[in-house]
């Protein structure tokens, strides 16, 4: 077991690896002295920055919202060049920083808490309506961009799950993928 050991953790520590805990064991996994024993710490260490298990609950649901969803919507519409470079970047991005391998571990989350379906589903919508844009911007008519943003969002999440990184070409695959993706209809 690899551990993600500091000198010193602080909370976005604990978060991250309470995401990989919850990737690999589920929701009822994600336990105080796994993630300690995770991160090479002791349990108690915990308590200095969560006010318990809740609070971490919630933290991760604000983690993978704003920093894996938010963050990377914001610097997608600040990136420069022509509307499919921009998400071809960003495709390539998600697949580069693992933003998307959470996903399938928060939609079942979300099928047995309220909070979390709530989380996720405003979540995925944000990234939908964002992708619907980013098509849109590239020419398409609403409806298209619509579907292809759907498509883009669902394919990243899918993907993410795969061991596409494990491919020495995987950025040649997703370069295929995108040009299926904008590759016009006419």
């Amino acid at each position: 077991m690899d551990t993600l050991k500091k000198e010193k953790l602080g909370r976005e520590d604990w978060v991250r690896g309470a995401l990989i805990v919850l990737q690999e064991r589920g929701i009822d996994g994600v336990k105080i002295v796994v993630i300690a024993e995770r991160l090479g710490v002791t349990s108690g260490s915990f308590y200095w920055h969560f006010t318990g298990l809740r609070d971490l609950h919630d933290c991760l649901l604000d983690y993978w919202e704003h920093d894996l969803t938010d963050a990377i919507i914001a610097g997608a519409r600040k990136s420069p060049g022509a509307p499919e470079e921009r998400i071809l970047n960003l495709m390539l991005q998600v697949i580069e920083n693992d933003a998307a391998v959470h996903d399938h571990a928060m939609s079942v989350w979300a099928r047995s808490d309220s909070k979390a379906r709530t989380t996720f589903e405003r979540t995925i919508e944000k990234r939908f309506e964002f992708a619907r844009w980013m098509f849109k911007e590239a020419g398409f008519p609403d409806r298209q961009a619509a579907i292809r943003g759907r498509l883009m969002v669902a394919y990243l999440m899918g993907e993410s799950s795969t061991s596409l990184k494990s491919n020495d070409n995987w950025q040649d695959i997703i370069r295929d993928e995108f040009e299926v993706l904008v590759r016009s209809m006419d």
